[in-house]
This record gives C-alpha cells, structure tokens and sequence, in this order.
C-alpha cells in the first residue's frame, strides 16, 4: 500500500511547483490527524473549519480544508488514516511554516485507514526568514505574509482554469474565492455580484467619504468586497447585481469585520485604485445565488444575534411604518412580514429601507431571505440586514416544494409562534435547567458572585398592584423614566428630546406558586405584557377611566400557569443583601411539548429497568 503513495510531493509542491504540476499532478497521501479549527471570529456565524495532517511518508504538513470539504468529515469518509487523492490546493509559507490549504479532496476508500506509514519529518521551510513578530493566531494559520525572495516562486491553486487577460498581460489562474486569504499573491477570480449596497456617506472631525460594498459569488463560497471614496465613482456603476465579472489584483484581502457581513467567510475584500474588474462574457458558469436554508421550527435552536437564510411562504404583510433611531436621530422605514413553512411555524421578519417601501409580493408567495439577524425579541423574530437579499417566488426546488405543500395542504392549517419557546437559553444558547422552588432555593441560586438560570414551571397567585408601571421614554430602543414638565410634555434627559405623552412600561412583582412552595418575581415590559396580555399603557387608562375593569384585568390574569425563565441574582439595598429572581422571559405551556417530554423521560426510566 505504501507503493501507492507519491513519495517526495509535499517538498516539491512547496518547493518546486513546476516540478509537482508535471510529476505529482494529482498527490497521494495519507492522513494522519483530524482536527476542528476554532474560528478567530467566534460566535454567531462562525464558519466550522478542520485542521488535518497529510503525509507522503516522507514528510508531513498541517492542512487546512476550505469549507466545501467539510462534507467528507461530516459524512464519515475523511477518517484518521485514510489515504487521499489531492485534486486542489494551495501551498502556502506563512511565519516560516508550510500550510497546505486543501480546495478539492478524495477519499480512496478501497484502500481502508491502515496505520501510520513510514516515519515521515516535519517538511521544512526554503523561503527567506520569518517576518519578525507576526501578527500570528494560536492557530498558526493567520498572520502576517513573509516578503518572498528573489529565489521563492508565488505558489498558485493546483487544476484551476485560466483565462487570458486584458493588454497583453498574458494567462491569470482563475482562483476559487475560498482559496483567498491575505498571503495569496497574483489571483483572478470570476464571480457574480449577488447584492450591492446603496452608496454610504460619513461626516467625521477628521474627515467625511464614501463607500460601496458588494457580495460575489463563485461555485467555492462568497466574499464581501468594499470600495471607498475613489473606488465608489471607479466600480460603483460598473458592478450590477446578478452580473459574472472577474476581479484581479491588486486587490487587498484582509480579516472580515463579521458586524458589517452576513457571509461565512473569514475574509473580505477591499478595492484599491489598480484592482482590474471586467464583465464575463460568459455569465451562466457561476451559481446563481447560494443559499443555506434553515427552516422555521430550527430558529428556536438558533442563538441570538446568528445569521440565517429562511425561506417561507408570505402568509401577512404588514403596511410600512417609520422609527427614529436613538443615537444618530434619523428616520427609518420598515415592514413586518410574516413567514410559514411546512413545520407548522411561523415567524415575522423585518425588512427595511427601500427593500420596505418597495415591496410589493402577494400574500401566499414564496419569500426567500438570505442573511438575516435573529433576534428573541417575541420568542423568535428576524430582520434582514442591510447585507441581505430577498428574493420572491424565485426558480430553486425549496421554494417549488414549498408552493406545493401550501396549496395542497398549508393554506388552511394554523401555524404555532415561538413564544411558547422563548427561554434565556434558547436566546443565548446556554441550557437552563429546570428548577422547582424549593431547590431553586435549596440549592441557594443567586448568591454566589455570578448570577444562576433556571427555568420554572409556577402559577401566578398574587400580583402587585401599585405602581406596575412607570412612564418611559417614546424614542426607539430607550427605556428611561420621562419627567412630566408640568405643561403637557414629558422630558427624557438621555435622548434631550420631550414628548407629547409617555410610553408607559411594567415594572411589576408577582407571587408564583408550584407544589413545592412560594417566590416573588420581579417582571419588566415584555414578560409582564406576556402575564397581563395587555400593555401598561391600556391598564393606566384604565386606572383613570375605569378602575373596575382594572381590578377585573389583574383577577384574570392570576391563576395562569407558565414557563419563566429567571436570573437569580443577589443585589443590595442598603446594607442588607438579598437574592432578587427576574423573569427574562414567559411563556404559555405547551402542553403537547410537556407530555412528549414525560413521555421521553418514562421511556428513559423504562429502559433503565426502573
């Protein structure tokens, strides 16, 4: 078996490329460690990505696979000891080390997973000294790119397509954007512009400009690429969405900044004042857009804040409304949409801008959103972000499926909302596990220096009457207490601004019961509109209209039982200390959920012998 095995590749891959494309043209090694790479941008969005170790019983090198390859560890196929066929890549030297990024990979899986072979040696480095004090990660795969000497050669994708350029300059290999990181040196890569911001403006001490941002696509993966100032009035009206162009170097790639993208890419673009860009003859060899659907049951398992592509049929469209954001002061539009889908779900997604004032599908079409923000704001709600794109009835097999399953059957069934799953943990993807009351204080939750989650499964028997609520501030997304001035405004000293009438806002105390005894709870807006059903403003006109019908709302609003998810926290006051328990969320039970997981748990108990 070590026969089959091209002895000597990996030295001359890094080496000698011209000697590698001629003798080693499609490497066979084997793999000796499978590891998963921890993201520099962790969190929501983070691209999964494998580190694995691949040996010519020579030598051996640390590989990093692109993400289109992480199907083979996903599927079983790419296993400790495997023996592969090379069929893309790209050698790099980064702080002095070999790095092999794997582009294409196959599994010759008649040959098995044999024990290491050979006593293959780390292969060492023949470019010029390391670059001093690299801006290198734990990893060893971002940094700092050495200058080459006169004696390296650029190393180049192995098996891509060229294409001849433009003024004589020759052949260009056409690169696969996952291929693209700071330490690739002469690249062309054909891709479609999937999306293109409207031209952004600033207005600084230092100084003002503009930018322009775009999103291409090729068969490998997308990029985000931004032009400023120059660049705006050079690329602005030469790139046009659904448009095939190849981009050439130079062209700068540096470390994405995840806040302003929506694409699973570590790397983003920025144009420079010689980056070559020219339309494709050929516009149908690129995808047309990439999707990677998540379908709306799934969000309850989404974290906050991640990144998404939903697609579902148009079951309500809001008209468009306008918010004045807190700090820049500046009116938005936006509309609310509604989604269904087949699992019984449904989720209201706001859009914005002009891709609200211009929306103009139909009830019942099929609305596909690419990048959009998840938020637990209601259980589960999504916004598009300015990034994202939106595409109605559009000609993919998820949407035909859809269209199919509502007509024949959707267009009659109600559809469950994830308010009964809004829990902190499914809001920030920490478990909280499910207490009763006296081991919520038997197990003294709260009083240690960080703050402890629970979820609780308690009927409310007694609610707080005076003062349930307090006038707020009317400005989006601020919540402070406004001062009535006395002459019909309400003054917010944070926002500087005064409003006709206050917004008022809970902040209420309830007693809940379980069979295992008694808690106060403290509840602010969201949750205590969830227990009243109505929202502090209806109950304060109340209170000086109608007082009957107040006490009448607070008498059905007890003896309801829900879910809450709470903090135990201690605070203090004055110089006693207690443990205060906030209700981050609430929910109505649902009760076929509580009787599947009983039924889980005396399954378990069953097999337990129990």
């Amino acid at each position: 078996m070590a026969g089959q095995i091209t002895q000597g590749a990996l030295d001359a891959m890094f080496n000698d490329p011209d000697r590698a494309q001629q003798q080693f043209p499609v490497p066979i090694l084997q793999c000796l460690q499978i590891k998963t790479l921890d993201s520099k941008n962790g969190g929501a969005g983070a691209t999964e990505r494998f580190r694995i170790v691949l040996s010519d019983l020579k030598n051996y090198v640390q590989c990093m696979m692109a993400t289109q390859t992480n199907h083979l560890v996903h599927d079983g196929l790419l296993q400790r000891g495997c023996i592969v066929r090379l069929k893309q890549y790209q050698a790099q030297c980064l702080k002095g080390k070999n790095i092999l990024i794997v582009l294409d990979l196959e599994v010759i899986q008649s040959l098995g997973c044999p024990e290491k072979m050979g006593d293959p040696q780390p292969l060492g480095s023949r470019s010029a000294e390391p670059a001093q004090n690299p801006n290198l990660g734990s990893t060893g795969f971002y940094g700092v790119k050495n200058e080459p000497t006169q004696d390296t050669k650029p190393q180049f994708p192995r098996q891509a397509p060229s294409r001849n350029t433009s003024a004589g300059q020759g052949s260009s290999t056409i690169y696969p954007i996952e291929g693209l990181s700071p330490f690739s040196h002469k690249w062309t890569i054909k891709a479609r512009v999937t999306s293109k911001s409207d031209i952004k403006t600033w207005h600084k001490p230092s100084g003002e400009g503009k930018l322009f941002s775009v999103n291409f696509l090729d068969e490998s993966g997308e990029i985000r690429a931004t032009g400023f100032n120059d660049q705006v009035d050079q690329f602005y009206d030469l790139l046009q969405e659904g448009q095939v162009y190849y981009i050439s170097t130079p062209c700068r790639v540096q470390l994405a900044k995840k806040q302003y993208s929506n694409l699973p890419n570590d790397y983003e673009l920025t144009f420079e004042r010689d980056t070559q860009i020219e339309k494709a003859e050929d516009q149908t060899s690129v995808p047309q857009v990439r999707f990677n659907f998540v379908n709306i049951q799934e969000l309850q398992d989404v974290e906050k804040d991640a990144t998404v592509d939903v697609i579902g049929v148009l079951k309500e469209v809001q008209e468009v409304t306008q918010i004045v954001a807190k700090n820049t002061q500046k009116p938005y539009d936006k509309r609310e949409l509604t989604l269904v889908d087949n699992t019984g779900y449904s989720v209201r997604c706001t859009i914005w801008g002009k891709t609200a004032t211009n929306f103009d599908a139909q009830p019942e079409s099929i609305v596909a959103l690419k990048g959009t923000k998840v938020s637990d704001f209601g259980g589960r709600s999504l916004s598009l972000l300015s990034s994202g794109t939106m595409a109605i009835d559009p000609d993919i097999p998820e949407a035909h499926h859809l269209k199919g399953w509502y007509d024949s059957s959707g267009r009659n069934n109600t559809f469950a909302t994830h308010n009964n799953m809004q829990t902190l943990g499914g809001a920030t993807g920490r478990k909280d596990d499910t207490k009763t009351i006296s081991q919520v204080k038997e197990e003294n939750l709260g009083t240690s220096e960080m703050p402890d989650y629970f979820s609780l499964k308690a009927t409310v028997v007694f609610i707080k009457q005076d003062n349930f609520a307090y006038p707020g501030c009317r400005s989006e997304g601020c919540n402070k207490k406004v001062t009535d001035m006395l002459d019909g405004t309400w003054r917010c000293e944070k926002c500087q601004v005064s409003h006709d009438r206050p917004q008022y806002r809970y902040i209420m105390s309830i007693n809940v019961n379980d069979h295992t005894g008694q808690l106060w709870l403290s509840c602010f807006d969201d949750t205590a509109r969830i227990i009243m059903g109505k929202s502090a403003d209806e109950l304060m006109e109340m209170r000086e209209n109608d007082e009957t019908r107040l006490a009448a709302e607070f008498v059905q609003a007890n003896c309801r039982k829900l879910n809450f998810s709470c903090r135990a926290k201690t605070d203090t006051f004055g110089e006693q200390q207690r443990v205060r328990y906030q209700v981050m969320s609430a929910a109505p039970l649902d009760y076929k959920m509580e009787g599947n997981k009983l039924n889980e748990l005396i399954n378990a108990y069953s097999q337990m012998g129990m």
